[in-house]
């Protein structure tokens, strides 16, 4: 199931809005075929196994990280591909929280003789389709936050003066993340200030399969210029605005390959519930809102983060004119602060990672 697991991985941030799972057929100890979700529309992950199993799948047994499926949609139910190929014993992690599915692919295929055993690895399969399980209940992507900042809690030392506060070790592992995602999304004043490529690198490099995730750069006004960098780079670039953001700007992003994204007002700003709303619409999984301090603060505000990623450098920074890490309107007292619920902690080089979900989030999810 390890396998399977890692395999999984492979899908996120590609399979959306189908979730991302990965199988292993074991055929007499040995594994004959492995598989992944490829994109909407193609293969599921049993299938992709399967196929490469051939003849040595009948009588094999099936570690799937998710239950296998037994509906007809883009594709035809798994459920059909593994009793033709004769597998004797299906390993399932969890069931589907899809109600379509729940318990009734499980059920088909002992309905047919099949050994069906389930809960190897149910947490770690778990947290590999948090992003379905949120959109398949609430309808909008699983949403994380993430700042890199010094241990009181800045992320520059004077507005508009930027540099690297995270370590080179920080930074890589936020590139893994990145590569996992479906959409990154940035205030206007990061996109101004950084000019940022805002793509995934996974160990240094663009992924094999070319996939870069959504770039969402949230700009009330449109003073994005032309010439972003990040409009320079492989993949797609959306840009929020509002309603009566100027016409001329807009015709200049779209020439130079943005998408442009009318929204409504909250408060004079994006309304980031409605963007959110969008993303998940177009059936996106994974996103994450990557700063600058008023952005992140306006997704607290809204009640949007899920999760949450905290790089912090053994730095202090100081000064009252020092850029915070999360701004908006925050808390009026200590009790009512976002809580990370059994918060993971990770040394990178010299930098700490604190991960974990926003308490009541993951209590609210399937």
């Amino acid at each position: 199931m390890d396998e399977a697991l890692r395999l999984a991985r492979r899908a996120r941030g590609r399979s959306s809005p189908n979730p991302a799972v990965g199988a292993v057929v074991v055929r007499d100890g040995v594994i004959v075929g492995r598989g992944w979700t490829q994109p909407a529309g193609s293969a599921h992950a049993e299938v992709v196994a399967l196929r490469e199993a051939g003849e040595r799948a009948r009588g094999a047994t099936l570690y799937v990280t998710l239950e296998p499926c037994c509906h007809h949609g883009r594709t035809p139910p798994c459920t059909e591909a593994i009793l033709a190929a004769g597998i004797a014993v299906v390993e399932a992690s969890i069931l589907d929280p899809n109600p379509r599915v729940t318990g009734q692919g499980i059920a088909t295929l002992r309905a047919a003789g099949v050994d069906v055993r389930l809960g190897r690895r149910a947490d770690a399969a778990r947290e590999q389709i948090r992003g379905f399980r949120v959109w398949i209940r609430t309808g909008r992507p699983f949403v994380a936050a993430k700042f890199a900042a010094s241990l009181d809690g800045k992320i520059a030392a004077r507005p508009g003066r930027h540099g690297w506060i995270s370590s080179a070790a920080s930074r890589a592992h936020a590139h893994e993340v990145r590569d996992t995602l479906d959409a990154l999304i940035v205030g206007i004043g990061t996109a101004l200030a950084d000019d940022p490529h805002l793509t995934a690198r996974p160990g240094g490099r663009f992924p094999a399969d070319g996939r870069q995730p959504l770039r969402v750069v949230v700009d009330s006004r449109l003073r994005l210029p032309p010439t972003a960098a990040m409009l320079r780079q492989p993949g797609a670039t959306l840009v929020a605005h509002l309603p009566d953001a100027p016409a001329d700007r807009a015709a200049a992003l779209h020439a130079a390959g943005a998408e442009l994204l009318a929204l409504p007002d909250w408060h004079g700003k994006v309304d980031l519930r409605a963007l959110i709303d969008e993303l998940g619409r177009r059936g996106l999984l994974e996103v994450l809102f990557e700063g600058g301090g008023t952005l992140l603060g306006a997704a607290y505000d809204h009640g949007l983060v899920d999760f949450h990623y905290a790089y912090l450098a053994p730095i202090i920074l100081g000064g009252v004119d020092a850029v915070p890490a999360v701004g908006g309107q925050g808390v009026e007292m200590v009790d009512a602060a976002w809580r990370l619920t059994a918060p993971t902690v990770e040394q990178l080089e010299s930098d700490i990672l604190v991960a974990g979900w926003i308490a009541g989030r993951e209590a609210a999810d399937v």
